[in-house]
């Protein structure tokens, strides 16, 4: 079901589309009724608009428009295609979605406006896009560099943050916002997990089948010769290193060629050499 909605253009643009109502909603409902900031172009946006009260949706899709043109010249078309649905979409929902606070607890609307935001913005990447602003740069750089995109989010953001403290003289509003800011991070990692590397060693008697099939995952393998300490059975094992977003289908496709295959995974601290992001 999950690659159906990976692979599918409309399955795709159903993803993005709910997450970014589940964003708008975090927007309007947690973060802008008590003037609170999102991370990224959406918190300068919301800076903007506290200050001149100008639509701040609006302000969300000006302010990514030329990250947009930036990614569409450097990622890729598919990507950037369902950005700026994504983007587009934020917008209509925050038009849309009424300015309410739903809770007048600060700390509770910051921890909810960061699940929220979290969540929309990591299904969507999961997806294959994202909701614009940082998610975009923070895609294009790690691209080149192995690190996570809510942990350059959150690092990014602190400019922000600094900004809303010095401005509204108030770092009550400044530390919450950080908070929702952190708790977005961590979510977005932990459905967005492409930047995880595992190794996966697969110990297998159907070699040449195995390694015509795993051709169609893009990622090399190094075949080392086995024999079974207790049986003296001669093997092969397979090893190769993948994205934890990646693993499911090599394991699916083991599972399917080959179920009697021993296959152990382990966490992969970094990676040198050729390896394709």
């Amino acid at each position: 079901m999950i690659q159906w909605f990976q692979r599918s253009w409309f399955g795709s643009m159903l993803v993005c589309a709910l997450g970014a109502a589940i964003v708008a909603t975090g927007f309007n409902m947690f973060l802008i009724p008590h003037q609170l900031l999102s991370g990224g172009l959406s918190g300068v946006a919301m800076i903007v608009g506290y200050f001149t009260d100008w639509s701040i949706a609006l302000l969300f899709l000006l302010f990514n428009l030329p990250v947009l043109i930036w990614g569409l010249v450097t990622i890729g078309r598919r990507f950037i295609l369902l950005s700026v649905f994504s983007v587009a979409m934020t917008t209509w929902f925050m038009e849309l979605v009424p300015v309410y606070a739903v809770s007048r607890d600060l700390i509770m609307s910051a921890v909810t406006a960061g699940v929220l935001v979290g969540v929309g913005a990591g299904i969507s990447m999961r997806v294959g896009g994202s909701t614009g602003g940082f998610d975009i740069i923070g895609s294009i750089l790690t691209k080149k560099r192995d690190f996570s995109i809510g942990t350059f989010s959150s690092l990014m953001n602190g400019a922000i943050i600094i900004a809303l403290g010095y401005f509204k003289q108030s770092w009550d509003l400044a530390l919450y916002s950080m908070l929702s800011i952190y708790i977005a991070g961590k979510v977005i990692d932990s459905i967005h997990i492409r930047h995880v590397k595992v190794t996966v060693f697969i110990v297998t008697k159907k070699k040449e089948l195995l390694l015509q099939k795993m051709q169609k995952l893009h990622r090399g393998v190094t075949v080392v010769e086995t024999q079974g300490a207790y049986t003296g059975e001669s093997q092969h094992m397979l090893m190769t290193v993948t994205t934890r977003y990646e693993l499911i289908d090599l394991l699916n496709l083991v599972r399917q060629w080959d179920p009697q295959a021993f296959v152990n995974i382990t966490q992969t601290v970094a990676v040198m050499g050729l390896f394709r992001r």
